[in-house]
């Protein structure tokens, strides 16, 4: 048998908490990824859902837990300072088809600040197809949190959740 890591420990309890959400009804959860990448040693788990309650097809979220060699390495290994380097990276996107108008832009940016904070990466990247003149656009706005997650805050990781949800709704009205 063997110890379970960092990564493995985070990513049964997010899985956990997020797939209760979706058999009480709050959420519906629409992709989920897991997967190891043997040509860097890194694992990644992706987990897509949306509000059940939300009539918007173009809003959802998704919560992924990475972890690199280096992370895993120092963990298994008890390498160096493993206190830096034994953890995952979290990011959490939400990915909405919306008009292409600036005020939208920047309504999403506010929403993003005000509830995730200030401190955290904020980064909003557009998908458009320029043959096509379309006036909607796919944009993946993404929240990161400049440093590792470690196991001592998997408790913080399910209360993400929670500003998930509270984003999916501020975020529906928005995009309208």
């Amino acid at each position: 048998m063997f110890d379970p890591t960092a990564f493995d420990n985070m990513k049964v309890v997010v899985e956990g908490a997020i797939y209760d959400r979706d058999l009480d009804g709050e959420l519906l959860v629409t992709n989920r990824e897991d997967l190891v990448d043997l040509a860097n040693l890194s694992r990644t788990f992706k987990l897509a859902f949306s509000l059940t309650q939300s009539n918007r097809s173009n809003l959802h979220a998704e919560l992924k837990i990475q972890a690199g060699l280096k992370n895993l390495a120092a963990e298994i290994l008890e390498m160096g300072d493993s206190s830096t380097s034994a953890g995952c990276v979290v990011t959490v996107a939400f990915h909405l088809t919306h008009a292409n108008d600036e005020k939208i832009f920047f309504n999403i940016q506010k929403v993003l600040e005000e509830i995730w904070g200030g401190e955290r990466k904020i980064e909003q990247v557009v998908k458009i197809n320029p043959i096509k003149k379309t006036v909607t656009i796919v944009n993946e706005a993404t929240v990161q949190f400049n440093r590792l997650v470690v196991e001592d805050q998997i408790g913080d990781l399910t209360d993400m959740i929670d500003y998930i949800v509270l984003t999916l709704k501020e975020l529906e009205g928005v995009v309208r």
